[in-house]
């Protein structure tokens, strides 16, 4: 390895670390994301409320696997906080057995309610996009702990027929912003966002105690749904989107940059094979174009007569001066061949090769009645 090899690798190994030790301290600030999920510290996230539940001594966990793994002992609350994407049938199917057997679900935004079994949810996004103080509409435990709440009214309930609406605008009483319905013995609750449970949203008034009255039973196990956020355990397919398979990529690379170069410069040397610039193919069409411009179909059939009775003089033992009757014979009666047909097709090529003016079809049928005679007499072994 030479000088500039040397100095070019040290610098990309260099280089590979900065990036390992930077990725290291500017990564491990923790999540701040403005999604609702209890990994985030930012205003968006939902941090604070899982901590202070937890200090509470709530039975609180993050739920990192899909609806379809949930308990069979439905005494738990599940929380749905604004899930990224659509519910898929075999999820809102399992939300759904889960509620009628007796489990409370909490779904927030349009994307919480699909997974509902009753979703008459619009989105409302000019409304959504300031936060805003809601009453309460019907007389319930949240409704007493906090008679009105703060959060962004992204989306409305439509039909109040089949639901209790708890929270609703000021102004427009059909916008119902949080309603409350059963599900066989279950109960399931839909907010317009989950504002009440951001970092940010828990300080206003009143958001805190209805946080805690919509959970219930302090008792009740909660699990607060991760694996809609994105945290979901790591599979042999997805190891490679770790942000640690990417921090030590580099290194791997500088590694085998390494081996390469070592291989290269340390290997033996090996001189290319000299490419010809005559293909057989390319000699066999060059020969055959002379033949037809000379107008030697004659000098053809004559190479092939040739070469075919000196491979049965060799295969047999015949010697080549024999005539053509008595060449055709021998060979017949060594390998089983029609002699009469064999002694015709050699009086017809003795009398070609002396023809100046034969023509090119009696040539090729000449010749390739030659060819196919020494590949059954396997005259010419490669």
């Amino acid at each position: 390895m030479n000088v500039t090899d040397r100095t070019l690798l040290l610098a990309a190994t260099v280089g590979a670390l900065l990036l390992v030790v930077l990725a290291a301290v500017f990564g491990s600030g923790g999540d701040t994301t403005d999604s609702p999920t209890t990994y985030s510290s930012g205003s968006g996230g939902a941090k604070a409320i899982y901590l202070t539940l937890r200090a509470a001594h709530y039975p609180i966990v993050r739920w990192e696997r899909s609806p379809r793994d949930l308990p069979a002992d439905a005494n738990a609350t599940l929380i749905l906080a604004e899930p990224i994407g659509a519910a898929g049938t075999n999820e809102r199917a399992a939300v759904k057995d889960f509620l009628e057997r007796g489990g409370r679900v909490i779904a927030t935004g349009v994307s919480g309610a699909s997974f509902l079994p009753n979703r008459r949810v619009m989105p409302d996004p000019i409304a959504g996009m300031t936060w805003s103080r809601e009453m309460a509409r019907s007389p319930s435990l949240a409704a007493r702990a906090a008679p009105e709440i703060t959060l962004a009214p992204q989306a409305y309930w439509q039909d109040e027929a089949a639901v209790m609406p708890l929270y609703g605008d000021r102004d427009d009483r059909d916008a119902l912003r949080v309603v409350q319905f059963k599900v066989g013995r279950g109960e399931a609750l839909w907010w317009a966002s989950a504002t009440p449970l951001t970092n940010a949203g828990i300080t206003e008034p009143g958001n805190l105690a209805f946080v805690l009255a919509s959970l219930g039973d302090p008792k009740r196990a909660i699990l607060w749904d991760e694996y809609f956020q994105g945290h979901r355990p790591p599979s042999a397919t997805s190891v490679f989107g770790l942000p640690s398979t990417w921090a030590t990529l580099p290194l791997f690379l500088g590694a085998a940059a390494l081996l390469l170069t070592y291989s290269r410069r340390s290997g033996p040397i090996v001189v290319p094979a000299g490419e010809s610039r005559l293909s057989p193919l390319e000699f066999v069409r060059t020969l055959g174009s002379l033949y037809q411009k000379a107008g030697a179909a004659s000098v053809a059939v004559d190479i092939a007569y040739q070469r075919f009775r000196y491979g049965v003089g060799r295969r047999f033992g015949i010697a080549g001066a024999d005539s053509s009757d008595a060449l055709a014979g021998a060979v017949g009666a060594a390998a089983g061949l029609d002699a009469p047909a064999l002694a015709d097709l050699f009086r017809r090529c003795e009398s070609a090769r002396e023809d100046p003016h034969l023509g090119p079809a009696e040539a090729l049928s000449l010749t390739q009645s030659l060819h196919d005679y020494a590949a059954r007499l396997d005259l010419f072994r490669r």
